[in-house]
């Protein structure tokens, strides 16, 4: 008499390189935001992470963001870059960071993502 297998109730894991689909209600909730970055500093103890203070239209927004091995604080200040601005608030080092800002590529190639024109700070990104 055979012995009866488990029946396995997991999920099948998806290959690491197959992306993710979600619908485009999921990605409706993400609130993409023009910013401006008023001030950058280097946090204390840590190479690659930058604390900035930005203008996302209706409010000052402080962003702890791992892009410090390849950007100057000074280079950034001024710079109109995008951001997730509904991100659930994170601390990194410490330091409360209330959203994310996007950038292309790794840590030896990184863009950060911007306008080619001038948009209001706060402008929302369809």
């Amino acid at each position: 008499m055979e012995t009866p297998q488990p029946i396995s109730t997991t999920q099948p894991q998806s290959p690491p390189n197959e992306a993710i689909q979600i619908g485009i209600a999921d990605f409706q909730k993400v609130q993409l935001r023009v910013a401006k970055v008023l001030t950058a500093e280097r946090v204390p103890k840590s190479e690659k992470l930058l604390k900035l203070q930005v203008d996302i239209g209706t409010e000052q927004r402080q962003i702890v963001a791992g892009i410090g091995k390849k950007y100057a604080p000074e280079e950034l200040v001024g710079r109109t870059i995008v951001v997730v601005a509904n991100l659930k608030p994170a601390k990194l080092m410490g330091i409360e960071s209330q959203g994310m800002v996007l950038a292309a590529g790794d840590q030896e190639v990184l863009e950060l993502l911007n306008m080619s024109q001038e948009i209001p700070a706060g402008t929302r990104i369809k």
